[in-house]
Formats: structure tokens, sequence, C-alpha cells
């Protein structure tokens, strides 16, 4: 039978407003009420947090891999027991671990995977996110070029096939995608992200009509915003609904590049670290240069953890930590449709919630 018990803390933010004299009842992994203290049941077992407050627990929906172990080298459940360790030391309870372009044979054995980590009950991975090798070789970034390709419908058929269940989230190039395999991965439910893209306006707003609702870490790797070519950024931008991912790290974007998206996307704006760990095995040889990571010399992955994520946004950009806290909990949800289960604290939602101090880094994350 799952327990029922009470968390408390000096403020509780529920993804909406802050609460004060609060407390938060969950039973197992479900939040089944938000009651005064002066009402609690006395008998009901409480975990206090003096000095702290409650937030949503975050979502990093791009992360290669953690602690020495980049998921496309070791292709394993221990891999993926690291990652999500990773995660939540940052406050995120919940990951899509990320592959970058590479060979099928790795794409399937991450597939495996994921599927191996949740046989055995592990808790966090929603999915995996395949990035490449579908992309314009003209915004690679790290990527390998040798290996990036535009799909047949038979090559998407059966990787889709293969991963079918565990794939969620696909990076791809509009322009180097037909719209069958387009409308092709969109019949599994995947999402689209449309990233490492040279795509022109026009091509882009034509993917967003044709289903295609993020945008990858935008600004990086993709056709830049200018007046007369107004490109992927401008797209998105300018866009009702897409929604895109950013890298709060101070060396992916600068902080007033992320400002400007923010005033402009507003909601459509959500937060990925885009981490991954040193590796000297596999195409992707990442080396830690400071608090970031480079492959050759290029820029090739954060350091970042969410909760520093949070940090950044506030210190540097000036958005408001009510705002942070949804860029990386709530967005990140609906990019994903799963906003009426994560991203918030409230009544039916999963009991998945970080405990920050003042200074807005985590203490402990509260994850039935």
């Amino acid at each position: 039978m799952p327990e029922i018990k009470a968390y408390t803390a000096d403020r509780i933010f529920t993804g909406d407003i802050w609460l004060s004299d609060q407390a938060v009842i969950t039973n197992g992994d479900i939040i089944i009420d938000i009651v005064s203290l002066a009402s609690l049941n006395k008998d009901i077992a409480v975990e206090n947090f003096p000095g702290c407050f409650l937030v949503p627990a975050f979502i990093d929906l791009q992360i290669y891999g953690a602690y020495g172990k980049l998921l496309a080298v070791y292709p394993d459940a221990d891999s993926l027991h690291k990652l999500n360790e990773y995660c939540n030391s940052g406050g995120a309870a919940f990951c899509m671990p990320t592959v970058a372009t590479n060979t099928y044979d790795v794409f399937y054995r991450c597939i495996d995977a994921v599927r191996d980590y949740w046989d055995r009950g592990g808790k966090g991975v929603l999915g995996l996110h395949i990035e490449g090798p579908w992309i314009n070789p003209a915004k690679r970034g790290a990527h390998i070029e040798s290996l990036i390709h535009s799909p047949t419908l038979k090559q998407a058929e059966e990787l889709l096939n293969y991963g079918k269940g565990v794939i969620k989230i696909i990076t791809l190039a509009p322009e180097v995608c037909s719209k069958d395999v387009s409308d092709l991965i969109l019949s599994h439910n995947i999402i689209i992200s449309a990233g490492h893209s040279n795509a022109t306006y026009n091509e882009a707003m034509n993917g967003f009509s044709n289903g295609i609702t993020a945008v990858t870490h935008l600004y990086n790797a993709m056709s830049p915003l200018q007046h007369r070519q107004p490109g992927l950024v401008g797209a998105a931008m300018d866009h009702v609904s897409v929604m895109a991912s950013i890298i709060p790290d101070g060396y992916h974007v600068d902080h007033a590049a992320i400002r400007i998206a923010r005033q402009v996307m507003k909601e459509r704006l959500f937060v990925i670290t885009d981490a991954v760990t040193e590796t000297d095995k596999g195409y992707y040889r990442h080396e830690l240069a400071g608090d970031k990571y480079e492959s050759s010399g290029i820029l090739s992955g954060s350091a970042l953890k969410m909760d520093k994520a949070v940090r950044n946004l506030v210190r540097y950009t000036g958005i408001s930590p009510e705002e942070a806290l949804r860029m990386c909990s709530l967005y990140p949800a609906r990019v994903i449709r799963k906003d009426n289960e994560l991203g918030k604290i409230g009544k039916g939602y999963k009991t998945a919630m970080s405990v920050m101090n003042d200074n807005m880094e985590v203490q402990k994350l509260l994850n039935s």
C-alpha cells in the first residue's frame, strides 16, 4: 500500500503561485491535496524543510551522458542510472537521454538500453531523443559529417519500428527530410524538433505547418535571424505555437540573446542542459574545458545542471525566478504533452518536487 505523507517548507511554488503555511499531501507517486498546516491530519507523517521552498521537479529533454558514461559509447542500463542520478542532483526528476548523429546500430543499442533500464525498474527516463543523423551538414556543429544523410522511407520505418514506445523526440532538419518521412514519424506519436538545420524561413514555417512542434537549442547550429533571411531562428520566434529549447550555460548562447528570445517567445521557450561527459571513445571525444565540453576544439556540450540553469536565468538574464522555474519544469512538460501530470505541484500531479534553498540550490529531490 502506498504511504500517505505530507511535505512542508517555508514556501511552495506550485508552478502558478507561491503558498505559505501549506502542506503537500501525497499518496505514493501522486499528489492528492494541498492543505493548510492548521488542517493537516495529525496522523500523517510530515517531512519539513525549514529555510527552503518546494518547486516542481525539473525535466531535461536533452542530455547525453554523465559521470564518464556517454550513452552512445556505453548503451546500457548503468549509463542511464548514472545519467538519471546526475539529473536528480540538479533537481530534474525526469530526463530524455539523447544520442547525437551516429550509426543505426548505436541507435538500436540505445533503444535496447532504455528498455532494459525500464525492465529493471529504472525511474526518471521518459524515452529516447535521437538528434540526427537526418540533419543538414552545413549546420552539423560537432556532429559527424560522414554519418549525416537524408533518410529513405525504409530507413525511417525500420528505426521507428525498432524504437516503438522508446523514441519520443527526433531532431531533424526539415529541408532534408521528405514530408512522407515526417508524416511517418508523426504517425508513431513522436515529437519532431527542427535542429541542425539551414532551413529558410519559408522551409521552417512549412515544416511547422506539417507537424514540427519544437526547435532544438535555439540559435545554435541553425540558420540565423537576418533582416533579409529570417531563417529558422526567425521562424521559431514568429510562429504562434512552436516551442524552442535553449541552453543557458553562458557559452552556447549569450545571456542577452536568451533575454531577447524570452521577450518574443514567452512561454514557448524552455531549458535543456545539453550536458555531456568526458569520453575518449566513440565518435564524440568530449573533453572538459573549464565548465563546458569541447570536441576537437568545437563546443560540443555543456556541464550544466538544471538548478544552475535556473540561477543563470535569474542572475544574468533578468528572468523572474517563477518564470525560470517554469522554463525548467512546466514548459518542457508541455513539449512532451505531459503537462497534466508533470511540471506543477497540484492535486493529481506526480509526486515530483525539488527542495531548494534561498540561493536556488537543490537540497533534495522528492520523487516517489
